[in-house]
């Protein structure tokens, strides 16, 4: 976000979803689901999908698209979010779909290359490796091969993914200048997600929400009737 054109700050929460997504709203309100955070093998891919995201907060494409009545119901969404432990606040599972308007999403195919190309400018300037793009769209291809009619609904509208890989390689070869050392992945992005991944795991097990991600011993008493969890 320091490295993009955007005028806002921005608010992230993490969404318990398994879906391969990430949105941004109107105002810098930013929602990434757990599964595009745990299929990133790298943290310059991860760096990718949100950096195309934040472009289209700072082009300001969904604020063009949303009328006033959507863009009031939008603005609304943070004050009735509350941050829960661990992550920033991972959202209940079924939030993705239900706090967005799908209308919201579908972008037109212009300004779905100009979030490519804004979003691969911001990674190249925050000192990711900007190829972590490209790979985040072979991440989007992957899933929407493998689950053919459950296509994440963030790249629904987009441009073909082979296209979107091509002029993104195009981009980087031509537009940006080459740097001595890039930010490919780092032990805090592994950790994050060992972290994630036993927040969701102890969810999971328990239905108890563990803060920070961290499992914590869990007493059941020996008496009759449903176990009684204590933390």
């Amino acid at each position: 976000v320091r490295n993009s054109d955007a005028k806002v700050p921005f608010t992230v929460h993490v969404l318990q979803d398994d879906s391969i997504n990430a949105f941004a709203l109107p105002g810098g309100f930013f929602f990434v689901n757990s599964g595009i955070i745990l299929a990133c093998k790298e943290e310059d891919e991860l760096a990718g999908a949100m950096a195309h995201e934040i472009a289209h907060v700072a082009a300001r494409h969904g604020t063009r698209n949303a009328s006033k009545a959507e863009l009031m119901q939008l603005l609304t969404i943070p004050a009735v979010i509350v941050a829960g432990p661990g992550l920033a606040g991972l959202g209940a599972q079924e939030a993705a779909s239900a706090i967005v308007p799908l209308q919201f999403e579908r972008f037109s195919r212009g300004a779905e290359q100009e979030a490519d190309w804004l979003g691969t400018q911001y990674l190249w300037k925050a000192g990711y490796d900007p190829n972590g793009m490209t790979r985040a769209f072979e991440i989007i291809e992957s899933d929407e091969k493998q689950k053919p009619g459950l296509v994440s609904r963030l790249f629904s509208s987009h441009p073909q993914t082979p296209d979107r890989i091509a002029l993104t390689e195009k981009e980087i070869s031509t537009i940006l200048p080459p740097k001595p050392d890039y930010i490919v992945t780092t032990s805090d992005f592994q950790r994050m997600q060992a972290r994630l991944r036993a927040l969701i795991k102890s969810k999971v097990e328990t239905g108890v929400s563990v803060p920070g991600g961290v499992p914590r011993p869990v007493t059941v008493p020996k008496v009759d009737g449903p176990p009684v969890i204590k933390h």
